[in-house]
């Protein structure tokens, strides 16, 4: 059973950059492809990125060329770099573990491991 924690996240002010970390437990991280999703009490869980088991990386259209999905295997631990924030990137971020498809590899269904949360709150 793979255990996911996320940390780094907080409050910054718009413009500015936060580096989320997850570490993963229990098993083996490059045996996955590994998303991060965001929500806020208004919304759905949405996607936001990921680095598939294939090295492979997708985004979301609202992050792309501001966000960055990357991960160290050696380490277990995949990151999400965030620049350039918005006010509207204001939400808890999770990161997850499965092997989705390329069909819903940006759906929530597609992953098995869920990390509790962090919130990142971005000040306008």
């Amino acid at each position: 059973q793979m255990q996911l924690v996320e940390s780094g996240g907080g409050l910054v002010e718009a413009g500015g950059s936060l580096n989320l970390s997850c570490a993963a437990s229990g098993s083996t991280l490059s045996r996955y492809s590994m998303g991060w999703f965001r929500q806020t009490p208004r919304k759905e869980r949405e996607f936001v990125g990921v680095h598939r088991s294939s090295g492979d990386t997708y985004y979301e259209y609202f992050v792309k060329g501001r966000f960055t999905v990357s991960r160290d295997n050696a380490k277990n631990t995949v990151y999400l770099s965030m620049n350039n924030l918005k006010a509207e990137d204001t939400a808890v971020y999770y990161c997850a573990a499965g092997n989705p498809n390329d069909y819903n590899y940006d759906r929530p269904y597609g992953y098995d491991y869920w990390g509790q949360g962090t919130q990142v709150t971005v000040s306008s």
